[in-house]
């Protein structure tokens, strides 16, 4: 359990009352740097996305990446992948500088020269042999908890967070189909966005939105056909169907890839869209997925990288070309991030307060729901949406 964020009390009740009496965030959630420092101590210490493990560092190579507010050494060899706080043992040197993976063989710090092997282990440490009591076995870098799950690498800053496994919950399952770990990233973007992270992740779970600001996106898929799943783990979000002349989401509803090969019938004419608590955004199309990874960097900035996905077999189809996909969510991103945008310079007006949610917003009540937990100090745990709204994971059985 954490402490018991900085914000009004009251705001964080009407997050957790029951969906149809619920509130939204109120400005502070928005605009108050203690609590933006707060969720960086205390939402982003647990398990939180890094990226895509093989976009991250290959095998013999290791990779600073700063991360909460903290600077973390990744080191990957032949037994698998570690997570160490970055800084030396003796001193606490940065024992590398955040940037770009890097090929060596141990890992030397650049203030006294101690060295470490890939496990975190002392190699090395000049003159410290001579001094008296001196054990290397002593002086391991500081662990931290690494996990991947569908080719995702995660962080816990804490070391202490349930296994990867629990954090997903029923979601490996619904992912399975589309076999993430196997997929090619073809697209990258990155966006900055001048908006609090919140009003992304909240932007993303509820179209709502979609009929006013959307109109591509609202040729391919009705607005109003959205289901929700019931989570195990800490995620929330659901499916929204294709309109019938559609093959995926595109600007003409054409697909230039392979459809999944292990989609169940289910799933061959919908959407998946769910959020990762706190940083992962996955969206799964019948023929490729895309996601983002919030990177929150102030209270009215976030870096959102945006990835493009696709099956082996996708990019041997004669004619393939991700701009089909890259194109149409390229420019749905911009409108989105508009948005976003717009309502953090509002939050700064007297008469911004907390507003109701609509029946279209049930996921949205989820990522509220989860938030408004960590605000008050709870155990986090799977997030309940409402009754009429669920739909069952689908089988893996294919039609």
């Amino acid at each position: 359990m954490s402490p018991i964020a900085p914000i009004d009390p009251t705001a964080v009740s009407a997050l957790l009352a029951p969906f149809g009496s619920s509130r939204t965030l109120p400005a502070e959630a928005y605009r108050s740097r203690e609590l933006f420092q707060w969720e960086q101590t205390h939402v982003f210490s647990g398990w939180a996305a890094l990226g895509r493990t093989d976009d991250l560092l290959g095998l013999g190579q290791a990779r600073a990446i700063e991360h909460a507010g903290e600077s973390v050494l990744l080191t990957r060899d032949d037994t698998g992948i570690r997570a160490f706080s970055n800084v030396c043992r003796h001193r606490g040197h940065p024992l590398a500088e955040t940037g770009e993976a890097f090929d060596l063989r141990l890992i030397r710090c650049g203030y006294h020269s101690w060295t470490y092997r890939f496990d975190g282990s002392l190699h090395s440490a000049p003159s410290m042999t001579q001094a008296e009591g001196f054990d290397p076995a002593d002086w391991p870098l500081t662990p931290l908890g690494v996990g991947e799950l569908g080719g995702w690498l995660f962080v816990d800053l804490t070391g202490s967070a349930p296994p990867i496994a629990a954090h997903f919950g029923n979601l490996s399952g619904l992912l399975a189909p589309y076999e993430p770990e196997r997929l090619v990233s073809v697209a990258r973007s990155a966006y900055e966005v001048s908006a609090n992270w919140k009003l992304a992740v909240e932007n993303y779970h509820e179209c709502y939105h979609c009929t006013t600001i959307h109109p591509a996106l609202c040729q391919v898929t009705p607005v109003d056909s959205g289901s929700d799943y019931a989570p195990t783990g800490l995620w929330c979000g659901g499916t929204m169907l294709l309109k019938d002349h559609a093959e995926t989401m595109s600007l003409d509803g054409k697909s230039k890839g392979v459809r999944f090969r292990r989609l169940p019938a289910e799933l061959e004419r919908s959407v998946l869209y769910v959020g990762v608590w706190p940083n992962l955004l996955i969206s799964a199309h019948p023929d490729y997925v895309m996601a983002h990874r919030l990177v929150p960097i102030d209270i009215d900035r976030t870096v959102i990288e945006c990835e493009w996905m696709w099956a082996p077999e996708s990019l041997d189809n004669p004619g393939f070309d991700p701009a089909y996909a890259v194109d149409f969510w390229d420019l749905t991103n911009h409108e989105d991030w508009g948005a976003c945008s717009r309502i953090q310079k509002a939050t700064a007006n007297r008469g911004f307060s907390p507003g109701p949610l609509s029946p279209w917003e049930t996921s949205l009540y989820q990522f509220l729901s989860m938030l408004g937990k960590a605000y008050s100090g709870e155990e986090m745990s799977p997030p309940v949406p409402p009754s009429n709204r669920i739909v069952p994971i689908p089988s893996l059985t294919r039609s």
